[in-house]
């Protein structure tokens, strides 16, 4: 029994002592398959229903010439007329084709004006049409728009607004009509790209699948993996198969810091060489009192306010030089500048710094 406890209590201080284990990712959150992707789609169309927000007739010609040409072709003959409504709009459709849409799945669409109307709330969207980049129709959309804004004004011209009114959105206002037509099943070949190309983790997922598959992966560079299905595995079953495969991720070492937020991002890979940071703060306060001076009694005197400034300057000397050693790891980077007290905005310039002195061995992207 004191053998057992002596090896749970050995293995226990193992573990606690033992080095982080690097983390794997799934080869589906790091690639995705070339050609099994969204297609944009856009539309123009009319939105009727509105309570007075809509579109002045006067101030936009295509809204009016819309609804010349929607009425005609319903048999109702309004050219000429003196028609000024302003409860519909001329709005844009958007939306995105999911890859393998097939005909009749539904997908949702935003709706924006395109004139002066102040608000959609409560419109419905006539048929409208949906079209890819390449001119052909792909998907149709109707239906009732939300919002999600409120908007209010009184008499006086005091105005409310929540949210953005002139734009909205229609859960599954459209139905797919025609399929992109990328057949899967019928390629011999497939070719993975990696998000974030690096020619160490393409060879990784090449070697992953190859343990499993052998000769069904080649790196053919830093982004692109080229696959070959095995035997007579269907392509859909062995892309479901080979995305599941654990790989461990490589990157490069960069910082990326946000000037504007005071943000800093630095990878695992950033290392520094030997290097001395001393940082100091100097403050410079201005402080003006304005004196009033009041002439003696019966004196030709006049009140005058003289102006008195008082400068001073701080410097804050209690924080010393501090030394980073060689070789340092991303933690005791992180630790030696907390070390210095210095705010994020400060540790800014002490990393731009290091990096004109050679020694961060990383990039530094400034957003």
């Amino acid at each position: 029994m004191q053998k057992l406890l002596a090896s749970l209590v050995t293995a226990v201080a193992v573990a606690g002592f033992s080095g982080p284990v690097a983390a794997q990712s799934r080869i589906k959150d790091i690639a995705a398959v070339e050609g099994v992707r969204t297609n944009q789609l856009v539309g123009y169309g009319l939105v009727v229903g509105l309570n007075g927000t809509g579109d002045s007739l006067r101030n936009c010609p295509f809204t009016r010439q819309s609804l010349e040409g929607m009425t005609e072709r319903l048999g109702v003959n309004i050219r000429g007329s003196n028609a000024n409504s302003k409860n519909m709009a001329a709005i844009m459709v958007t939306g995105e084709l999911p890859p393998f849409a097939t005909p009749g799945s539904r997908i949702d669409v935003n709706v924006s004006s395109m004139c002066d109307a102040k608000s959609l709330l409560g419109g419905t969207l006539l048929v409208t049409s949906l079209q890819g980049a390449d001119g052909e129709v792909y998907a149709v959309a109707q239906g009732s728009i939300q919002t999600g804004a409120v908007s209010a004004s009184g008499a006086s011209g005091s105005s409310v607004t929540r949210g953005v009114p002139t734009a909205g959105r229609i859960a599954s206002g459209a139905t797919v009509e025609r399929e992109t037509g990328f057949e899967m099943a019928n390629m011999n070949e497939v070719r993975l790209t990696l998000r974030n190309p690096d020619f160490t983790t393409a060879q990784r997922v090449a070697a992953a699948i190859n343990q499993v598959y052998p000769n069904a992966a080649l790196a053919e560079n830093g982004t692109v993996i080229a696959l070959r299905a095995p035997g007579q595995m269907g392509m859909a079953g062995f892309i479901s198969r080979v995305e599941n495969l654990p790989v461990h991720v490589d990157a490069p070492a960069k910082v990326i810091i946000d000037e504007v937020n005071g943000v800093i991002v630095m990878g695992d890979a950033v290392r520094v060489s030997t290097v001395a940071i001393a940082q100091g703060n100097l403050t410079v306060s201005i402080q003006e009192t304005p004196l009033v001076v009041q002439p003696e009694p019966f004196s030709r005197g006049e009140t005058a306010v003289v102006p008195q400034t008082d400068v001073s300057v701080e410097e804050d000397l209690g924080r010393q030089m501090r030394i980073v050693g060689g070789g340092a790891s991303l933690s005791d980077l992180v630790n030696g500048l907390n070390a210095l007290g210095v705010s994020p905005r400060d540790m800014i310039s002490i990393l731009q710094a290091i990096k004109a002195a050679g020694a961060l061995q990383a990039d530094i992207e400034v957003m």
